[in-house]
This record gives C-alpha cells, sequence and structure tokens, in this order.
C-alpha cells in the first residue's frame, strides 16, 4: 500500500495510490496523513478498503510531504561502507545518530533553497523508516515489526555548516526545505527486505550516486533495535539511514550545490523525487 498526500502547499489531502497507480482520495476518512495514522491498526483499517471504490483524484497533483509532520526526524551518518571510504573515515563500530529539525521536512518536488551565506550544500539520498509502534529495548530479531513503511529521503546537507564550525551536525542538516520526503510511504508489507534495495541520485542528468542498501554497516533492524536502547520510538517518527557513495562532498574535486542545479533520485520500489535548487530570497 502506498500512502500520500496531495493538492496545493498548505491544502494537502491524504490519499493512496492504487494497483492503476491512480490517486484515490482518503479525505472522509483521515483528515490529513499524520504521525499517529502510522500505527498498524489503521494501516490494517486503510488496508482493507476497496481502493476502487475511493473517489478518483482526477489530472496531474502536487505530491507533499507524505507525512503532515514528524516529530522526530532521525538521521544516521556514516552508515553505508563505500560512503565511509570516500569521506577518509574508518566505519563505525555503532550507529552515528543525529536528527534534522521537524521543520527540514519538504514535498519530495518542491524546490530546495540553500541557506543565506550557503557554500557547500550536498546531495544524500537514503532509505526513510517510518516507525509504526513505540519501540522501547526492542531485539533485532523484532525490530522490522515496529515498521510502519519506508520512503525516500534526500538528507539535503550544507556541509560548512555541519563540519567547519563548532557544535552539532544538526546545524547542517536542518534548513528549511532540507528534508524532502516521499511520494509516498510504502507499507513494510511491500517491502520484504530492506536490506535489498539499489537508490540513486542524479544531479544535472548525471549519475552521480549509485548504492544499494546491503552496503549499509548497520541493517535497518540494528539501527531500530540500537535506537530503542536510549530513546522511545514512536508511531511517526522517521529514520533516515544513510546514503551510499558519491555525494558532492566525496567528489574528485569536490562539487556542490548551486541555483539551477536539478536532483533526481529514487529508492527502489519507493517512488522518485525532483527537486531544483534555489538560491535564498531574502
Amino acid at each position: 500500500m502506498k500512502l500520500l498526500r496531495w493538492g496545493p502547499a498548505g491544502e494537502e489531502r491524504p490519499g493512496l495510490l492504487d494497483a492503476d497507480g491512480n490517486i484515490r482520495d482518503l479525505t472522509h476518512l483521515l483528515g490529513d496523513l499524520e504521525p499517529g495514522d502510522m500505527v498498524i491498526e489503521v494501516l490494517d483499517s486503510l488496508r482493507a478498503l476497496d481502493a476502487s471504490r475511493l473517489p478518483l483524484v482526477e489530472g496531474p497533483v502536487r505530491f507533499g510531504s507524505a507525512l503532515a509532520h514528524v516529530a522526530n526526524f532521525f538521521c544516521v551518518g556514516l552508515n553505508y561502507a563505500k560512503h565511509a571510504a570516500e569521506s577518509g573515515v574508518e566505519p563505525p563500530k555503532e550507529p552515528v545518530l543525529f536528527s534534522k529539525a521537524s521543520s527540514a521536512l519538504s514535498a519530495p518536488n518542491d524546490p530546495v533553497i540553500l541557506p543565506k551565506g550557503s557554500l557547500k550544500g550536498d546531495w544524500e539520498v537514503e532509505l526513510g523508516v517510518v516507525i509504526g509502534a513505540e519501540a522501547s529495548y526492542v531485539s533485532e530479531a523484532d525490530a522490522l515489526d515496529y515498521v510502519a513503511g519506508y520512503c525516500v529521503i534526500n538528507d539535503v546537507s550544507e556541509r560548512a555548516y555541519q563540519l567547519e564550525s563548532t557544535g552539532q551536525w544538526i546545524k547542517g542538516k536542518s534548513a528549511p526545505t532540507f528534508g524532502p520526503l516521499g511520494p509516498y510511504i510504502v507499507t513494510a508489507d511491500d517491502v520484504p527486505d530492506p536490506q535489498n534495495l539499489g537508490l540513486w541520485l542524479d544531479l544535472n542528468g548525471e549519475r552521480k550516486q549509485d548504492g544499494h542498501t546491503s552496503d549499509m554497516i548497520f541493517s535497518v533492524a540494528e539501527i531500530i533495535s540500537y535506537m530503542s536502547r536510549y530513546m522511545l520510538l514512536q508511531p511517526g517518527d522517521v529514520i533516515a539511514t544513510g546514503t551510499p557513495h558519491g555525494v558532492g562532498m566525496g567528489l574528485k574535486p569536490q562539487r556542490f550545490l548551486k541555483a539551477g542545479d536539478e536532483m533526481h533520485l529514487s529508492v527502489e520500489g519507493l517512488g522518485e523525487q525532483r527537486q531544483t535548487v534555489v538560491a535564498h530570497n531574502d
């Protein structure tokens, strides 16, 4: 099942994508697609619907962020072996955790706005995980039972803010529009193995990232189990699980985002995103 939000910015409605690729309206069942709707019980009730009986959304529409908002937008750093190598660091011995501000959440095809003074904007295609049940001290064996679904995330970054001054990574990860999520959330029952997915990103039509989730140092199950030792994961929490090699910082010579650049990215089976980069306009 593919759940989504559609409509003009600020007026998005919940929907699902049927087997024929048509958007079906869920407005009469859900006010919006909220974090609380990611619980297993709600997903089961939506899955039981006859999609052909739901109102059909006509014509081309804008996809909004696949969730209306997030309470927690977690990220895992340096989680692909080849990305750690291009970054010149040893593979971490345990997951490297940080957060994006929840206000970074953005629609999958809306422009990415470079913040004032940005010098080193960068791209990161990632597999996103949406939590579907409270998770505390869960075992690795049970961890995937706590997943509501998966999605595409572009963990847009500003490397100078992230790495070249004091403070934490969150500064370089949290500008508005730095968290495109969607175009939809694919429920976990339609993703048999999150460690068997290809993911890629093109910049201006040139392939920059071409990776596979089998290159993850820590699997989705390991990440969820590890995080649940230190915090209570809740329905609707989002985890960006790391990026493969090919980011701008790792290229030789380095290449960073500038106004007019176009990013096109995808995770296998989870849809595609397209963003145009624009400069901050005072």
